[in-house]
């Protein structure tokens, strides 16, 4: 329920903006797909993700700042598109465009396995902690967190705003430093653990 109540904002309030302008904004196709791209991931978060995963508390301050983000991200990257942005008519077969939506998809991609991986890796009533395993979790610590950073960087280049490429930023920036922490509390917590995989980024971090 909290993470839904968080993530909740960042579908809605692009949703409502878009919604509520007049007259609608249905052009350029390219504002309308990059619109729908942002929607899309939050609804996946907001309506599908929090089903799949187990409930544990949640602090009620960090779920205060959370919608707050959500909130003002929300509005900041919707407001952007749907009121500011002018792309021309074939912003579609811009490269820009072409190369970060296939970032953006594959990054999704990469998140969306790499938590089913997470989740398998418990059954249910299970509390201790495995070592993931397959996927992007062969080379990295943080496969889920590498896919969110990669989706949103493609967004970033797709969109060729300072919104989201602030956005991409901020992703990088607050949750890198978990993947790295997740890192060392592998190696910290199992002897086991696979020497030569990084935290972040394959073969580097």
């Amino acid at each position: 329920c909290a993470w839904f109540l968080q993530e909740l904002p960042s579908f809605l309030v692009p949703a409502l903006l878009l919604a509520l302008r007049s007259p609608p904004r249905l052009e350029p196709l390219g504002c309308r797909l990059l619109c729908c791209l942002f929607c899309w991931h939050y609804f996946y978060r907001t309506f599908i993700y929090p089903f799949f995963t187990r409930g544990r508390p949640f602090p009620l301050q960090l779920l205060f700042f959370g919608m707050l983000f959500c909130i003002y991200n929300g509005f900041l990257q919707g407001y952007y598109l749907i009121y500011c942005a002018e792309y021309p008519n074939n912003w579609c077969t811009d490269i820009r465009f072409t190369s970060g939506l296939l970032l953006f998809l594959l990054g999704m991609g990469i998140n969306i396995h790499s938590d089913l991986l997470l989740r398998q890796l418990r059954k249910p009533g299970e509390v201790t902690y495995k070592i993931p395993q397959g996927g992007l979790f062969t080379y990295i610590s943080g496969a889920n967190y590498f896919g969110e950073i990669v989706e949103w960087f493609g967004f970033a280049i797709a969109t060729w705003s300072l919104p989201a490429f602030a956005f991409a930023f901020f992703t990088l920036c607050c949750i890198g430093p978990r993947a790295y922490h997740h890192h060392r509390y592998y190696l910290k917590t199992f002897t086991d653990y696979p020497k030569s995989r990084k935290a972040l980024i394959p073969f580097v971090f």
